[in-house]
């Protein structure tokens, strides 16, 4: 039973990694999973307190890191609040559309385009679709750090433990 449940948890944590190609896979709720997995199917005393508060704050930190990078990145250079809400819907559309390039090239052409309608001036509406990038690849490099220490995290938990 124990060899069932950790490869159920090492196949959710992979996992969890593929939402960074495809943003509609919840990455930390598969996280998530894993870690109720462990808590259920093998131990309920091993993971702390503290351990389950931490997770929440990464949790948490994870969310907040992707809308202030995004947030941040767009308004540097000159982006519209229509600009940000364009690079969500585009990152999201991007990912079935050209997976997985598609989360780079439809938000950066969406924003571009977007900007370019409302600001009608080329190098800021250029500008507000190169930080649309530069917002999307700090946000997620900022989440596989969160997601790599949640994990790390957890192993040293669940292996002090045993």
């Amino acid at each position: 039973m124990a060899i069932l449940v950790w490869t159920g948890i090492i196949l959710l944590f992979i996992a969890s990694f593929i939402g960074f190609i495809f943003p509609v896979v919840p990455s930390v709720l598969l996280l998530w999973v894993g870690f109720v997995l462990y808590y259920f199917g093998m131990s309920k005393d091993e993971l702390s307190v503290v351990f389950w508060i931490a997770m929440l704050l990464f949790t948490v930190l994870i969310f907040v890191a992707d809308f202030l990078t995004n947030s941040y990145f767009v308004k540097k250079y000159g982006g519209s609040k229509w600009g940000e809400w364009t690079a969500v819907v585009a990152i999201i559309a991007g990912s079935f559309i050209i997976p997985p390039f598609g989360i780079l090239i439809v938000p950066f052409t969406a924003v571009l385009l977007v900007e370019l309608a409302i600001q009608k001036n080329m190098k800021i509406a250029f500008l507000a679709a190169y930080a649309t990038l530069v917002a999307f690849l700090s946000g997620t490099f900022a989440k596989v750090v969160i997601q790599l220490m949640m994990i790390i995290w957890f192993f040293f938990d669940a292996i002090i433990s045993l």
